[in-house]
């Protein structure tokens, strides 16, 4: 079967056209792959999540049975110590888990923190 002339260069133009178009789509337009829309999603979906426990997190710390937790919380200078004793106090466990949540354990003592100034 002959081809004619112009279909070649056809052929490479549309191949090229598509690459830049790829290229241009995902570094301008913002596309993404599936994986990183699903990592995109949980990523929001855990800091939903977060935002809608820091309330609680405060009450169980200000409900605290044993004050001398919160004079320490307030006393502590650095960040890390603070959520590191909120962890500890247990003011950031979720339902029935075992160990504390590092993300709601910091926001907590930045809204704690906050509150105190």
């Amino acid at each position: 079967m002959q081809m004619p002339d112009w279909f070649k260069p056809a052929l490479w133009g549309a191949a090229g056209g598509a690459i830049a178009l790829s290229i241009f789509g995902f570094s301008q337009l913002g596309w993404k792959s599936a994986s990183s829309a699903e990592q995109f999603a949980q990523e929001r979906s855990d800091t939903a999540v977060v935002t809608a426990m820091v309330p609680f997190c405060v009450a169980k710390a200000q409900g605290d049975a044993d004050p001398a937790v919160m004079v320490k919380f307030k006393a502590e200078t650095s960040s890390y110590s603070r959520s590191d004793i909120v962890s500890k106090a247990g003011w950031a466990t979720l339902g029935g888990a075992r160990f504390s949540d590092s993300a709601l354990a910091r926001a907590c003592s930045d809204s704690l923190y906050t509150a105190k100034s």
